[in-house]
């Protein structure tokens, strides 16, 4: 069976063909654009033929792209395997940023994600998760750039980035990689709903990403409904977690807090809130609810979730209310790729 050579860095590439280093570099570079064998102009012709017959170049491809009128952009990658993932590039004054799936599917069962409607299918590898990067790059820049048009990256698509934790922790160590695209830890983001263990895992593993705690209530039994793993892992717990990774890394904590109306939006919840994270100098991310069909939940309506930022604030919050982005071509995490299963007869993901 083929494997992904995206899988490997440069060393892991010179191991296994056993070449010399600079030979592996190059190879990397090509693959980082998101080459083919058949495009690597400075191997041999026999060379890359024994790689077409031995192994996959890339992993990742994109099938299907919608741009939103904001200029947010989503698409849907196909893998090797037929399975689907989905993500998005939004686009800021400071770069483009490029939200990636981890897995095919989730299990975390999040009550306003359509992720996790049909389950977790598979974990991707570290190269497909870096496939994403690569594929949107060499849509951008029209074919073999640089790699720049990706900025920054954020690990929130569909999946749990931390219940993959090798495979992520190969991909950021890929796309860190000066031989590839060399994308600092700076401009990156992981978003985990809270698995306590691997948060202080990934705290002692001396990868200084940008760490994003999935929240969205400040009641533990308000959390169990819409967060099914705070019954493994509850609330004070992942807090406690989030402030190791702080006091280790030094990288400023985000909590992500989705606004649903009549669940989590109340002067009660903004109180609690600011009690739990007092004296923590965390980021409060307010998010707008992008609806899903099979949910019920409803968005707070934009002046209550204005007056509830208001009220974070006076409270000594650091907090910002995000502008929602892609409403209009399904940009809640998951929709894409669960429309895609259902036109297609996959009733299981």
């Amino acid at each position: 069976m083929k494997q992904l050579l995206s899988d490997f860095n440069s060393e892991e590439i010179r191991e296994a063909l056993d070449i010399p280093p600079y030979k592996a570099k190059q190879i990397f570079r090509w693959l980082a654009k998101g080459c083919d064998f058949a495009e690597m102009s400075d191997q041999s012709k026999a060379f890359r033929e024994t790689l077409q017959e031995n192994y996959f170049a890339q992993g990742v491809k994109i099938i299907k792209r919608l741009v939103s009128e904001d200029g947010t952009e989503k698409y849907l990658f196909a893998l090797n395997d037929g399975a689907v993932v989905e993500g998005v590039l939004m686009k800021y004054k400071y770069g483009n940023t490029l939200c990636v799936s981890t897995q095919a599917g989730c299990r975390m069962g999040c009550a306003f994600c359509a992720s996790t409607l049909n389950g977790l299918e598979r974990n991707l590898s570290a190269g497909e998760i870096y496939g994403e990067v690569v594929a949107v790059n060499r849509l951008k820049e029209g074919g073999l750039g640089e790699g720049r048009a990706v900025t920054n990256v954020v690990l929130m698509g569909s999946g749990e980035p931390l219940d993959n934790y090798d495979n992520v922790i190969g991909f950021l160590r890929l796309i860190n990689s000066p031989d590839g695209l060399n994308v600092s830890y700076r401009n990156i983001s992981l978003s985990t709903c809270g698995l306590v263990p691997q948060i202080i895992r990934l705290a002692d593993e001396g990868i200084a990403v940008n760490l994003t705690v999935s929240l969205h209530s400040p009641f533990q039994h308000k959390r169990i409904k819409l967060m099914p793993v705070s019954k493994k892992y509850p609330l004070l717990s992942v807090v406690e977690a989030a402030k190791y990774y702080f006091e280790k890394t030094g990288r400023r904590v985000y909590f992500e807090y989705t606004l649903i109306s009549g669940e989590n939006d109340s002067d009660e919840d903004a109180e609690r809130l600011a009690e739990l994270l007092k004296g923590f100098p965390a980021h409060i991310n307010l998010i707008r609810l992008n609806p899903v069909r099979e949910r019920r939940l409803k968005g707070t309506g934009d002046s209550a979730a204005a007056a509830f930022a208001a009220r974070l604030q006076n409270l000594g919050l650091s907090v910002t209310l995000r502008r929602r982005m892609g409403a209009d071509i399904d940009g809640a995490c998951g929709q894409l790729r669960k429309r895609y299963l259902e036109e297609n007869g996959f009733e299981n993901g």
